[in-house]
């Protein structure tokens, strides 16, 4: 049984549920009950993959992304409520889609993928983003999934014209005063004329309100997104950037994706194309996002490289590894799966690692890389955007660890690769998600691998 990264994460959950349970308290796994079944659940229609899951952390409800369906369901999986969400005719051609003007393309019966799930806590509400019309997205209240809002009238409203699921990644950004953001990454799928790659978005308290998914900010010079240059494609025909997993903390929202690039081998005249793992930074408050900066990350392991990141889960140290790694139990650590090389991002090799980065040790080269660039030293070094020869301009002021960027010297990347520590290699079975968290002090991590095995 093959599973999606989406449905380990739920296998990942029910495991956490059931086998936190056998620990003893001096720490060490008890066997489990040999005839404890496990809880499960299977969908309405044999066409319906599950794409993504949330789990309501206030009560225990789950949320499950399908093809043509969101379900909730209860703790031990229950079915509460069903949502249709497709099919319905639409083709892919059409922009703006039908539904806002005629459109000539053919139109068929086309299933609705989802392609992002989150729960927005403070209105109480779900974010259900699909794959029908360039991707719009429908707000269902928590408790029967009915439809507060459906906004589809302006070009803002469509997300991502990508239709697998995994394309769309989404982070909420929430305050106490004031309507909340949405930080949303995409695919763009060879329409960077039409979506961003990056952008923040409103998320307004009235789910019908006009001013719904608009930019934070948008003028005619500025906007609160991130767009790939149409010239980019030309060097790389099917360039894109595929977002693996997203979160924030302090004051900014990081992106980890993986992306192609070309690059000259050692001692050869000629280009060829292999695929970067980068985390991308950006402040909350940025606007403009004068703050953008990307760093490669990567692992190696006596003498192999992983550098194709497959998944990622933020968790904190907890004290036993906080020793080891020399930060504190509360430090933020990342701990991710890569397999090995840097080329085959469809066919990724089963050699993979599990590896783990303190996320203050990248903050820390981002800040050297700024206050370096800010110096006037280097050039902007970011591939994508074309200003690999761009250089750095130099200003008088002082970058502490919130900078937040300048109209100058932005986007940025950065050159040197962040390596993370290796703690579990697996040859066979690669590995292809991974969550975390911490019991008694210890650090446990759960991993699903692409034959459908489940390890602690």
């Amino acid at each position: 049984l093959i599973m999606s990264p989406a449905l380990w994460k739920w296998a990942c959950l029910v495991s956490h549920l059931l086998l936190s349970t056998t620990v003893s308290p001096l720490g060490r796994q008890q066997p489990p009950h040999p005839k404890r079944p496990f809880i499960t659940f299977t969908g309405e229609q044999a066409e319906g993959n599950f794409n993504h899951l949330v789990v309501d952390e206030r009560t225990g409800h789950i949320y499950l992304g399908a093809v043509n369906r969101i379900y909730k369901l209860s703790s031990d999986l229950k079915v509460l409520v069903t949502h249709e969400t497709g099919p319905d005719d639409d083709n892919p051609k059409c922009y703006p889609p039908r539904i806002v003007q005629t459109c000539n393309e053919p139109l068929t019966p086309t299933n609705n993928i989802n392609k992002m799930l989150l729960i927005d806590y403070k209105e109480n509400r779900l974010i259900a983003c699909g794959s029908l019309y360039q991707g719009i997205c429908k707000l269902l209240r928590l408790d029967d999934l009915f439809k507060l809002g459906e906004p589809f009238h302006k070009k803002e409203h469509y997300l991502s014209g990508v239709n697998e699921s995994g394309s769309v990644f989404g982070v909420i950004v929430s305050y106490s005063n004031m309507d909340d953001k949405l930080f949303i990454a995409t695919a763009v799928d060879g329409k960077p004329e039409y979506f961003p790659t990056i952008s923040s978005r409103k998320l307004t308290k009235n789910s019908e309100a006009d001013g719904m998914f608009a930019y934070v900010f948008h003028d005619e010079f500025v906007a609160s997104m991130i767009k790939i240059p149409s010239d980019t494609f030309t060097i790389i025909p099917d360039f894109d950037i595929y977002y693996i997993y997203g979160f924030s903390s302090g004051n900014f929202v990081y992106f980890l994706t993986l992306q192609p690039e070309m690059i000259s081998p050692p001692g050869s005249t000629t280009k060829e194309q292999v695929y970067t793992s980068k985390l991308v930074r950006l402040c909350k408050e940025d606007t403009a996002f004068n703050s953008y900066v990307e760093v490669p990350i990567g692992c190696e392991k006596n003498g192999v490289e992983y550098r194709l990141l497959q998944a990622a889960y933020l968790s904190k140290a907890g004290a036993i590894l906080a020793r080891s790694l020399d930060v504190g139990p509360e430090d933020d650590i990342l701990f991710t799966v890569f397999s090995k090389g840097q080329k085959r991002k469809m066919k990724s090799l089963d050699e993979s690692a599990l590896c783990i980065f303190v996320l203050k040790n990248i903050n820390d080269r981002i800040k050297d890389r700024l206050q370096s660039c800010y110096r006037g030293e280097g050039t902007l070094d970011l591939a994508w955007l074309k200003v690999k020869d761009i250089p750095c301009s130099s200003a008088l002021l002082t970058i502490d660890d919130n900078f937040c960027g300048l109209d100058m010297n932005a986007p940025l990347g950065v050159s040197s690769m962040v390596r993370g520590l290796p703690i579990f290699t697996e040859d066979g079975d690669r590995m292809t998600s991974v969550i975390a968290y911490v019991y008694k002090n210890h650090s446990l991590a759960f991993v699903g691998t692409k034959s459908g095995k489940l390890k602690k």
